[in-house]
C-alpha cells in the first residue's frame, strides 16, 4: 500500500517488477490518497511492514529471510509507503528502513518491488544480482 498516486517515470518500473514479481508472489498494489485512513485499507490479518527512516536496516539475504519467514507464517505481507510528508502506523507489526538515505516515496516503491523481487530470487536459489 502507497500514499500518492503512481506517475512516470516510475510507472513503467513498477509495472516491470510487478511482471517480474508475479512468477514469485501474488502482488496486489493498493494506492491510498493523502489524509485517508490507510489503517483501513490493510487487510486484517496481514502482518504489516512499514517503510519507515528508523526500521531495520537488512542487507538482501537477511531481507530475503525475513521475506521466507513472513511465507512460513501464512499471513498476507503488506508494505506500506508513506506520501511526501511520511505515514503515521502505530499498528504495524515491523518496520523497515530502505537505508539512511531520503527517497521520493515513489521511488522507495521501485526499490521496495525490485528488492522483493531480489529476495524471491535468492529464496529460489536463483542468481540475484549479474
Amino acid at each position: 500500500m502507497a500514499v500518492g498516486r503512481l506517475r512516470p517515470p516510475f510507472v513503467d518500473d513498477v509495472a516491470h517488477y510487478t511482471k517480474l514479481l508475479s512468477g514469485h508472489a501474488r502482488i496486489e498494489l493498493v494506492e491510498v490518497r493523502d489524509g485517508e485512513r490507510a489503517e483501513r485499507r490493510v487487510p486484517g490479518d496481514a502482518f504489516v511492514s512499514l517503510l519507515a527512516a528508523d526500521g531495520d536496516r537488512l542487507d538482501s539475504r537477511s531481507f530475503a529471510r525475513f521475506i521466507a519467514e513472513r511465507r512460513m507464517s501464512r499471513r498476507d505481507l503488506c508494505f506500506v509507503i508513506g506520501g511526501p510528508f511520511g505515514i503515521d502506523l502505530d499498528s504495524a507489526d515491523h518496520r523497515l528502513s530502505l537505508g539512511a538515505i531520503t527517497l521520493p516515496h515513489q521511488l522507495a516503491r521501485v526499490v521496495l518491488l525490485e528488492q522483493l523481487y531480489r529476495a524471491h530470487r535468492i529464496i529460489a536459489g536463483e542468481p540475484y544480482h549479474h
